[in-house]
């Protein structure tokens, strides 16, 4: 399954479809590990897959209460936590947001492609660079928690604009 924040956009794509298989998909993960994906999880994680540039919390609840819901920054962390517990999306470190995983059943630790004009951002998960960086980790000693790799640069959509 490849879903749209794997790679930069066309900029003629669907993107109805890409929120339709991140949400069929997502309601399949929930439903086979017995978790429940509640309206306000679902929106919150269509919300996040609404474009292909990461979001903050306080961004999906000003988006929320716009939509006339009576949702608190509590509400919205929670309903993040349960996604990114269950490997729905991922947060971004350096903007403190999150965006949709394109891998929700492959566990995997993630990087970047972050646009500087236009903020779109694109999935590195590379199982190469996973391993490479575990062999490092491993003749040093080290146990890897957790990796941000997180690169900045110009898509090629705003290259070619």
């Amino acid at each position: 399954m490849r879903l749209a924040s794997q790679t930069f956009p066309n900029p003629a794509h669907d993107h109805a479809a890409c929120i339709d298989e991140a949400l069929r998909e997502a309601q399949r993960i929930c439903v086979e590990k017995g978790r429940k994906l509640t309206p306000l999880r679902r929106r919150v994680l269509e919300l996040i897959w609404r474009g292909h540039a990461p979001v903050t919390a306080y961004g999906l609840l000003d988006l929320l209460v716009r939509e006339g819901h009576r949702a608190r920054a509590p509400t919205v962390y929670r309903s993040l936590d349960f996604l990114l517990e269950n490997g729905l999306v991922h947060r971004v470190e350096s903007m403190n947001a999150y965006i949709g995983c394109n891998q929700p059943r492959n566990r995997h630790r993630t990087g970047f492609f972050i646009c500087e004009r236009c903020g779109d951002t694109a999935e590195l998960a590379d199982p190469s660079l996973e391993r490479s960086i575990d062999r490092r980790a491993g003749r040093l000693g080290f146990t890897v928690r957790a990796s941000v790799i997180e690169i900045s640069g110009v898509c090629a959509n705003c290259d070619h604009a």
